[in-house]
């Protein structure tokens, strides 16, 4: 339920930064190439970010199967 959670808060983040992005090459006061260097930093940084959570949730899902497995072993002797 925890990684659900987690999965959608990352799925409306990436949504939340695409929005983002249109809406500043529509209104940005800089040149297109500032705009550009800008939009590229915050997709790096947006990348990094997921990255980051990509590698919690995968450890959180290996503890959750780990008590499972080992829950599914003690249930079956």
């Amino acid at each position: 339920m925890k990684t659900r959670n987690v999965l959608r808060g990352l799925g409306m983040l990436s949504v939340g930064v695409g929005i983002g992005a249109a809406i500043g090459f529509l209104y940005a006061p800089q040149s297109g190439r500032q705009t550009r260097k800008l939009l590229s930093r915050a997709a790096g940084d947006g990348a990094d970010f997921v990255a980051k959570h990509s590698r919690e949730i995968r450890r959180q899902a290996e503890e959750a199967f780990e008590r499972g497995k080992d829950l599914a072993t003690r249930l079956v002797a």
